[in-house]
Parts: C-alpha cells; structure tokens; sequence
C-alpha cells in the first residue's frame, strides 16, 4: 500500500518467460465494516522475452561418416540447436568456425547451411590422402547481444577399392631382366622366390591373394596363395629348360576386386655363365624384332610417299601433254604461209616462170597440216638445161643430180 490510498502491485520473485510465460492474478478489495463488502478484479500478465538464453546443441558431438570419392556437395548429415527464448531472439544460425586440417583450410572440405544446419562436402575425399578430420560449428542466435554456442564435429571417411595391389618385388624393368636362378639339384618346395605386393586400400580391401596365371612349366612351380612365395613342385631334371616364365596375378579382396600382374623370368642352370648366355639372347632377341618392326614400318612408310609421288607426276605429264596438243590443234588453223622459192628460180620477164620443167604429185587433205608433196621424174629425159647464165650447159645426169639435191633439200 502507499499512503495516498493507492496500491501497487509488486513481484516476489525473479520472473522467467521460459518457465512461465503469463499470469492471471485476481485481486479482492475489501473495508473493514461489519459486514465486510469487497470487490475483486482479474489481471492478465504477459512476460516480455529477454535474450538470456544461448542456443544449446541436441548433441555435445557430432561423429559422421562418409565414402570416399564422393561427389562434391553431397550432404553429409546435419547438426540442430535450440534456443529457449522467443521470436528473434529465438531464431539460431549456423556458422563453420575457422580452422585447418593438414594445412587446408577446412572451408574448402565442408561447408554448413547457415538456415538448417546441413553439413555438405565442397569435394571429393580421398580416403588415402585424409581418413578422418575434426572442425567446430557454432549456432548464434538473434538476439541484441546474440548468444552463442558451439560444438564439435568430426568426419569419418570410409574406404573404398578404388587401388590396385602395387607390386614391390620383382622389380618390373624394361631395360634388363631380372632371373632367379634355381639349381638343377634343387629338390621339391624349394624357394624360388617371392612376390611382395601391397595395396593402399584398408581393410579387406588390402588382403591379398597370389595366383599362377601362366608359365613355362606349371608342373614345376607353385605360388602360394596368401604368401606369394613360388616354390618348386617336383624335382628338377636335365631336361627342364633353362628360360622359365611364370606370371603371377596379385588379387585384392574388395567388391569388385582389382588385381595386378608381374612377370619372374627363372633360370634353370648350375652356373652363372649358362645363365648369361640364355638371357642375354632373349634380350637381343626382343630388341632385334623391335627394331625390325620399326624398319618394316619406316620401309612401308617411304614405299607409300613413292608411290604417291609417282603417281602425281604421271598425272601432271599427262595433263600437260593433253593441255599442249589442244593448244596445238586450235592454234594450228591459223599458221601463217610461208611461200619457198626452189634455187632455181628466176622470174622471166615478171611473169614468173620457171627456169626448168618439175613434175609433182600434190596430195591434199582437208585438214592442211597433213598434205604431201611428192616429185616426179621430168617429162623427157633428153631435156638440157642451162645454168642461170645462160653460158654452161648441163648433161643429163648432172641435172639430175643437181634436182635431186633441190629436192632433198626441199
């Protein structure tokens, strides 16, 4: 009460929306006649929020995992907080803290949705370079100061058969072979060798098992399945030859399965030279038939370009000489003439007439390049021609000469 006959109504204690968000409070008035009258009246109170309250996470820790060489943006799974108060500051988003895994920002792993939390992978992981990396997300809410929260989550990645046995021993190399030499007194199970393989994968999909693909004499060796140690089956004989090869094939035991091939050259001979010699041979023998397959190939190539050149110059003589007789026949019409005039001849008081009597045979056709002149013998043999002085007469077989000379020379 106050002493001007007002009341106030007081709290007894802390309020809390969260706990109880809203009150109904009756409150009677009565004097202290006899009898007592009162009134009474009702009020509603409503709790107004106050951002006391951060977002709490449902789980202290997150733990997920995920296969290998997935693809980017997939979602991974999804962290959840919830925050007590109401309205804004209720309102809780997702933020991936700062941090580095193996010197890679962890931003460039995953990525969160600031909305709903879901976790994604930004790329794909490779089980062999990453198997597991930890970070943190925090939820913040919206109030004025914000409220946060965090907490942490770690990523498990889980393999897949996506690598091949790697075979460490024998060394494959292409410049020069590699025997295991085994003694003709070599007696049953004797150790020839053995393959050492490995396979970066984990689990089953790193056991291994060795088979004998092919060999030489696959009476006279064996591999051993889970060792790959190749031992001799039965006793060795004179009659073995002394170049052995066995291929055997290092199989994973993942789904599928993927497998891998070495070759082991072994060398059946009690000595060293023995063992040189044969190897040596086969050794030529594969570099001789590489070269000669790149001859053959060069030899096929030049006959080719040969050929080819061949065939164009043929073409491009034909085509000239094809060009020129057309040139020729067109051209040919319109040749000038050219009038000849035999040694002999003297024009007789500008009538021109000959000074001798000639008899020819002219053969025409009517294409003009191809008319003849052919001379006949004079009309009388006993005819006596005079020089063009008019002073030296001729006999009959001087004269005759001198036109067949005319006319050889015509």
């Amino acid at each position: 009460s106050s002493p001007d006959g007002f009341y106030s109504l007081v709290t007894d204690s802390n309020l809390d929306r969260e706990r109880e968000s809203e009150y109904n409070i009756s409150v009677t008035c009565a004097d202290e006649g006899v009898p007592s009258l009162s009134s009474s009246v009702t009020l509603f109170l409503q709790i107004s929020d106050v951002n006391d309250n951060a977002p709490v996470f449902e789980k202290s820790s997150y733990e997920a995992f995920v296969q290998e060489n997935n693809t980017p943006g997939l979602s991974i799974f999804t962290v959840r907080a919830r925050d007590a108060d109401f309205n804004q500051n209720a309102r809780v988003s997702y933020i991936l803290e700062d941090s580095s895994v193996n010197g890679v920002p962890v931003s460039s792993l995953v990525s969160v949705s600031a909305d709903s939390g879901v976790i994604h992978a930004v790329r794909s992981f490779d089980y062999e370079q990453i198997k597991d990396f930890q970070f943190r997300v925090k939820a913040q809410d919206g109030g004025s100061p914000s409220l946060s929260s965090n907490v942490s989550v770690k990523i498990i990645i889980q393999d897949q058969n996506d690598n091949a046995p790697q075979v460490l021993y024998p060394v494959q190399s292409g410049a020069s072979v590699v025997a295991e030499i085994v003694p003709r007194s070599a007696d049953v199970g004797y150790l020839v060798t053995k393959v050492v393989a490995v396979d970066v994968d984990s689990g089953q999909n790193a056991w291994l098992s060795y088979k004998l693909q092919k060999a030489t004499d696959r009476a006279l060796f064996e591999v051993g399945l889970q060792n790959g140690e190749i031992r001799t089956v039965r006793q060795v004989t004179d009659k073995d030859a002394v170049k052995q090869r066995l291929t055997v094939v290092v199989e994973d035991n993942g789904q599928p399965s993927r497998s891998a091939t070495v070759s082991v050259n072994v060398a059946v001979a009690d000595s060293f030279p023995e063992v040189l010699s044969e190897f040596t041979d086969f050794a030529h023998d594969r570099e001789y038939n590489d070269n000669l397959t790149f001859y053959l190939v060069l030899a096929l190539a030049v006959v080719s370009f040969l050929f080819i050149v061949s065939i164009i110059a043929i073409l491009s003589v034909k085509c000239y000489r094809w060009r020129r007789e057309r040139m020729f026949y067109k051209s040919g019409a319109n040749l000038p003439v050219i009038p000849y005039y035999p040694p002999l001849y003297a024009d007789v008081g500008g009538t021109g007439t000959l000074q001798h009597v000639y008899n020819y045979e002219v053969c025409r056709t009517t294409d003009s390049r191809k008319s003849d002149v052919k001379y006949g013998r004079p009309c009388s043999e006993s005819i006596i021609s005079l020089d063009t002085s008019g002073t030296q007469t001729l006999t009959h077989a001087q004269r005759g000469k001198l036109i067949n000379e005319e006319f050889d020379d015509q």
